[in-house]
This record gives C-alpha cells, structure tokens and sequence, in this order.
C-alpha cells in the first residue's frame, strides 16, 4: 500500500530579498547614484566648461563614470558597494569606545587625560510590575516562556496544520512582538548535586552507585565542555495579551507560560551578561523593598 503525503508547499523565488529592478536591470538605489553622478557632471560641464578643452572633459567624464557604474554595480562581503563604503566611513570617523548611555560631566572631569570611562547602560524598560508587566518605550509588555517543537517529525497534514495554526497567530498579534531565541550557559553542578543528596534514598547500593557515577558524569560535563541550553522568549504588547498568546501557542503543541516581576527582572539581568550562569533564586522587581537576604 502507497500512502501520498503531501506536505505544505509554497514557491519562494529564490531573489525574493533582491530589490526591484527599475529600468535597464538596475535598481532605484544604482540609478540614483548614476543619475547623480552624471547630473553632478553634467552641471559642472555647464558651469565651468570652457576652462578646459573638450579632450580633459572627456578623459575626466570617463574615469568618474567608470568610479560610478563600479560603486553602483559592485558589491564587497555580501553588500553593495556604496553600503560597504558607507559604513567604512563611518567606522573611521566614530570613537574607538563605544557605550551606551551618557557619560556624567563629574566623571569626565575625573579621569581628564585618561582613558574615556563607560556610560551606565540605559535600558528602554522603565517599569517591572510583580505581575510581570514591564513597561517599554510607553507601552505595556509582557514576555512569555515558550517551548519548542519540531515541526520535521510531523507528517505533512500536521505540518499543513502548525503552520497554519501559527499564522493564525500571528495575524491576530495587534502590537509590536518579539521572539528572542538564546543559546545560555546550562550549569549542570544543581543537578549533580541533587543527584548526589537523593542518591542515599534509593533502595540498592547498586542504585547508589550508578547515581553517583552519574552525578560525576555531569561534573565532567560540566568543567571539560560547554554545555549550553535554549531560551525562547516571545515579548508582547498588551498587558492583556499574555493569555491569548499562550492559548494560541498551546494550540501548536507548545509549552507557554507568562512571566512574572521577578522571572522578567531575571531574564533582563541575564540579557545584560548573557555568560554568566544565571543567578539562582528570584530577584526583586525594581521598585520593590528586599526585606530579606538569603545565604548559601
């Protein structure tokens, strides 16, 4: 027996990212700088035409032309030519350092003569509530915690299915949204070690045994490798949207969850110093009293 699958098709010309072609196989961009050089040539001529002869305006219309038709057709490391230019300029004339935010004047006059000291990082999130609302360049946002799954495992009538179900979701986003997808460090010395603390529990020395093995496995894991884990983060508009969005996500299979204060507060610590393992335990919304400190 023959079983026909037929999975989701779609056709995707292959220069679906190439910009439209204007007039003469060239874009808008290439026959702006065209047309401006040879405007520009053209006014120049008409201006001071009669200090040279026609021979030096010739060789002289010749070399800028070719320049031109070289930066407008020419493309260097994946960009056009002029792109490429334009951010080589820019890259020589800005400051070696550069940070975020604004240096305060009694700093500067501190270390006058030496080397420029960072600015505060200033982050467009002004608010956190405990509920988990931040406030982002005057908007309301709320950041869920998704899972994934993969989509290569379905057959082709369910991946006909999750596409569709996903495009649902995303028509029915009404604000601005963010999927943050994140490779983290995964420290694994938390769980070798609940490993080694319920290994005396289990009902066989031979049980006990391979635990413990097992937890120094994970040791080894832990200091010869770099184990890393996966953090997908979707960010909505909308206080009210994090329950919508997670009944929608849901839907395809995918495991969802609204981040409260605290949960927001760490995943925008940890996007600050993405490296380092993330600190265990809640941390306190900004604004919010800490009352209590805890100690290894």
């Amino acid at each position: 027996m023959t079983h026909h699958d037929d999975g989701p098709r779609a056709v995707v010309p292959a220069n679906v990212n190439e910009p439209d072609r204007i007039a003469f196989g060239l874009t808008f961009r290439q026959l702006g700088i065209l047309g401006g050089v040879g405007l520009a040539a053209f006014t120049v001529y008409h201006t001071v035409g009669h200090v040279l002869p026609p021979v030096a305006w010739i060789v002289a219309g010749a070399i800028v032309f070719a320049v031109a038709i070289v930066v407008a057709l020419g493309r260097r490391d994946g960009l056009p030519l002029d792109v490429w230019l334009r951010h080589g300029v820019a890259l020589t004339s800005s400051p070696r350092i550069l940070t975020p935010g604004a240096a305060r004047a009694s700093t500067v006059a501190a270390v006058a003569g030496g080397p420029p000291v960072p600015a505060p990082l200033r982050s467009p999130v002004t608010a956190v509530t405990a509920t988990g609302v931040l406030t982002c360049e005057g908007s309301d946002k709320v950041v869920i915690a998704c899972g994934t799954t993969n989509i290569h495992l379905r057959t082709g009538s369910e991946q006909s299915a999750l596409l569709d179900g996903f495009g649902r979701f995303l028509n029915s986003l009404t604000g601005a949204t963010q999927i943050v997808v994140a490779a983290q460090r995964h420290d694994l010395s938390g769980h070798a070690q609940l490993i080694v603390e319920h290994a005396p529990r289990l009902p066989h020395p031979a049980l006990q045994a391979a635990a413990a093995d097992h937890a120094g496995f994970l040791l080894d894991l832990d200091a010869e490798r770099d184990p890393l884990r996966r953090q997908v983060l979707a960010v909505v508009t909308g206080a009210h949207t994090g329950d919508a969005a997670v009944r929608a996500l849901s839907g395809l299979g995918v495991e969802a969850a609204v981040l409260d204060g605290p949960a927001v507060a760490s995943a925008l610590a940890h996007a600050v110093d993405p490296l380092s393992p993330p600190v265990p335990g809640p941390r306190a919304v900004p604004g919010t009293p800490i009352t209590l400190r805890s100690t290894p």
